[in-house]
Formats: structure tokens, sequence, C-alpha cells
């Protein structure tokens, strides 16, 4: 018996078709639904970087903030510095002026005190010389009576010195109670200068000259500059934080563009494809 080969009719032809474009259909809805779980992922980056981006940008406002800050600390612990410094040294100085001072008004009162006693003594001689002429001329009626007038004049204005000097010395005694005075005040604020001094800097004193490098890390001009130091490195370490999570949000945010222009380029294939399957 004769085997009848059967050749393929128009039904077996279109079942043919159909197979492959279904196959064709299922390989665009795999690479969609690969793409769509991409754009998905990447967009789960893109959001995650923009947290901590967000995050990042406000760890670098407040860093610089605390950096601006610690830079005025430190440049007014500078300015305080210079100013209790001139304080101190001017303090000093006026403090030797003073004492300078103080010693000449001593001398003065001094000076004074032993022409008033040579005045005095010169009053007394100028009276018994006086009182001498007189008894002189009543015994002698020859001595001049203009020498008696002259010996009076010398007396009183002996006498006139005598009491001018005394003013003078008052004068000079108030002067010098000023001076110490001042002495006093010039001695308290000089030790509180340089209390201040040594407070700010840890210098043993002020003596030597200025200088504005922290010299201890126990003074407070050290705690300041220590502060700036570490708000520099704590802003340097947010910016390279920041800078770098931009970098990788910028290249999130590349792949995520890339992924759905591609999802949207295989998804109108999907379109296209389905829109032909059907219409054959």
């Amino acid at each position: 018996m004769e085997t009848q080969v059967l050749q393929p009719g128009p039904k077996l032809q279109r079942y043919g078709i159909t197979e492959k474009k279904k196959a064709e259909l299922d390989f665009l809805k795999n690479q969609v639904i690969d793409a769509t779980a991409t754009v998905q992922q990447q967009q789960i980056i893109v959001n995650s970087l923009n947290e901590k981006s967000t995050k990042y940008q406000g760890y670098l406002l407040v860093s610089e903030s605390n950096r601006s800050h610690a830079l005025s600390n430190k440049n007014l612990i500078d300015q305080v510095i210079q100013n209790a410094y001139e304080l101190g040294y001017n303090s000093n100085n006026a403090f030797s002026k003073t004492i300078i001072s103080t010693e000449k008004a001593t001398k003065v009162t001094e000076n004074i005190s032993e022409l008033i006693n040579k005045l005095i003594y010169s009053v007394e001689i100028i009276n018994k010389l006086s009182n001498l002429v007189i008894r002189k001329k009543a015994l002698n009626p020859l001595i001049s009576d203009d020498l008696i007038s002259r010996i009076n004049t010398a007396g009183t204005d002996a006498n006139n010195a005598v009491s001018l000097t005394l003013i003078a010395l008052k004068s000079t005694l108030a002067a010098e109670a000023s001076v110490l005075e001042s002495e006093a005040a010039i001695t308290l604020e000089n030790k509180q200068a340089a209390k201040l001094y040594v407070t700010l800097t840890d210098e043993k004193s002020i003596d030597a000259p200025l200088t504005l490098k922290p010299v201890s890390d126990f003074s407070i001009r050290a705690l300041l500059y220590n502060a700036y130091k570490n708000a520099q490195i704590a802003y340097e370490k947010a910016n390279s934080a920041n800078d770098e999570t931009a970098r990788q949000l910028s290249i999130a945010t590349g792949n995520l563009a890339k992924a759905q222009v591609r999802l949207q380029s295989l998804q109108s294939s999907l379109a296209a494809a389905t829109a032909a399957a059907y219409a054959s």
C-alpha cells in the first residue's frame, strides 16, 4: 500500500506563523519585564541617592556654619589677645613711669622739707640777730636804723618764705598722694592685665614679644584654634562626601534615563509587534 504524503494547507501555514509571532511577542514581553525591573531598580538607587544627597547637603551647611563660627571665634580671640597684650604692655610702661614719678615726688617732698628746715633755722638766726642789734642800738645810738630795718625786713621775708614753702610742701604732698593712688590703681590694673593675658595664652609673662600662635594645649587660644581646625576638617569631609554623593547621583540618574529610554523602546516594539500579530 502506497503511503500518501499530506501537503500543508493554508490553515497549517497560518498556525505556524502565529506560533512564531507568539514566540516573538513573548520574547519582547520578557525584555519589557526585565527592562521594567531595571528601571525600578535604577529608580530605587536614584531615590536613595537623592535622600543621601539631601542629608549630605544639610551636613555640609551645618559644617560650613560651624566652620564660619569657629573662624570668627579664632579671629576674635586673636583680637582679644592683641588688646590684652597692648593693655598689659602699656600698663607695664605706665607702672614703670609711675614708680619713677613716685620716686621724684618723694624726692621733691624731701627737698622741700629740708628747705623749710633751713628757712626756719634762718628765721631763728635772723630773729636772734635782730634782738641783738636792737639791744646794741639801745646802748649805742650810732648803730644805723637802716640796718635794723633791713634785718626786720629779712626776718619778715624769711617768715614769708617759710609760709610759701609750707604751701608748696602741702601741694607736693597732695601730688605725692595722688601719684601713690595712681600707682596703686596701675599696679592693680597691671596685675589684672597680665593675668588676663596669661589666662588667654597660658604664657608665663607679658614681657616677651606678642605671638599669635598657640603655645599651650590648655590655653583658651589653643582651644579655639583647635576648634577651628576640627571644624575645617569636618567641613572638608562633608564637602568631599557631598561631592561624591552628587557624582554617584549623576551617574545613577544617567543610568535611569538610559533604562527608561530602553524600556520605552521595548514597549513601543512590543506594541507594534502585538498590533502586527493581530492584524495578520
